[in-house]
């Protein structure tokens, strides 16, 4: 889910291209990633690609192109997981079980009227990732090169402190609570420039980069009225105030300077009082701004691709189309060779 502040961001974000990103070092929220895959790579029906043993693999399927991609266009992609959620995220753990079944039921009753276009609707809200496929994943990312880092909570929080520690130039992730995490650089949709179908329209879906400097300048406020803007609005941590949407909160943020004086002077909301625990507003405001990440993490390295592991996994353990796999790794080879012939004509050129 994340904080709801798509509008505010609209006058800060700026459109980029793979070119932008040559020879940068990306942290990807792994969780927020696959769960794209999970939703959008499925069958006319609705259902997930599935191998012959009923296992899904949309997953893979989904972090194997994307990924080659990235290896392809130069990029240098950095796998990061979450580790353990915190006890404030168990009410949108359970509201989003909840929305599963609800929507599953749903996908049901469509692909029994042969409403397949419903069904495939209802079906992305159903995406569950469990831990086999969480392993899957690593070892794919690992196979292809690619070093995974293990948070020891939030993934957002990990990458972010990633790019502080210059390990990352930047965060990738759809979830603006990257922001509210202190991600300095947050890229979102993060893949090739493509288009989605809205209803009956057709549109663009393009790289989006937010510089979270400019962003909070642009609004005249500082991170910790941000993550104060968020609890207005809603999280992952807290559902929020109904009735308040981003623009509302950004004004009595800028009005009063912080929560605690809202609350203090009692300030309502269509004859609402905005009523929270100030206990409650400290607990997720160190969340974000002292989050739990992993600060041993090892130094993100990249390796040469063990391309007979790949067709393993894919092609032998997960029924992938053999010829399609062996012509996407030909091109990477292909590179990779044109690489070394660089760096070796270089080293002459020097010796």
């Amino acid at each position: 889910m994340g904080t709801k502040i798509n509008e505010l961001v609209s006058d800060t974000k700026k459109v980029i291209s793979f070119e932008n990103l040559l020879n940068k070092e990306i942290a990807i929220d792994a969780f927020n990633t696959i769960y794209q895959f999970l939703a959008i790579i499925r069958q006319k029906d609705g259902t997930p690609l599935k191998d012959y043993n009923g296992n899904v693999t949309s997953h893979l399927s989904g972090l194997f192109y994307r990924t080659l991609n990235f290896l392809e266009h130069n990029i240098k992609p950095i796998y990061v997981f979450d580790g353990k959620p915190s006890e404030l995220k168990s009410d949108t753990i359970r509201e989003r079980r909840k929305i599963k079944q609800e929507a599953r039921e749903k996908m049901v009753e469509a692909q029994e009227k042969e409403d397949f276009e419903k069904a495939t609707r209802y079906a992305q809200l159903t995406s569950t990732l469990n831990e086999s496929m969480i392993i899957e994943s690593k070892k794919l990312i690992e196979y292809l090169g690619i070093p995974v880092i293990e948070a020891s909570s939030e993934g957002e929080a990990q990458a972010a402190y990633l790019v502080d520690q210059e390990d990352a130039w930047a965060c990738a992730s759809q979830d603006y609570d990257s922001l509210l995490f202190g991600a300095k650089r947050l890229i979102r949709n993060f893949a090739v420039t493509r288009t989605k179908k809205v209803k009956d329209t057709t549109t663009s879906v393009e790289i989006e980069y937010i510089s979270l400097t400019k962003f909070l300048e642009g609004l005249k406020i500082n991170r910790e009225q941000l993550i104060e803007m968020g609890i207005l609005i809603g999280t992952d941590f807290y559902p929020g105030i109904k009735g308040i949407g981003q623009h509302t909160a950004l004004d009595l943020i800028k009005k009063y300077g912080s929560l605690e004086n809202i609350i203090q002077n009692k300030i309502s909301i269509r004859n609402k009082m905005i009523d929270i625990n100030l206990d409650i507003v400290d607990n997720i405001k160190e969340i974000f701004l002292e989050p739990n990440v992993n600060q041993h993490y090892p130094k993100p390295k990249w390796k040469g691709v063990n391309y007979e592991k790949v067709e393993e996994l894919l092609i032998e353990e997960h029924n992938f189309s053999s010829q399609r796999v062996k012509n996407a790794l030909r091109q990477l080879r292909k590179q990779d060779l044109s690489k070394r012939q660089a760096s070796l004509e270089d080293f002459f050129k020097k010796n």
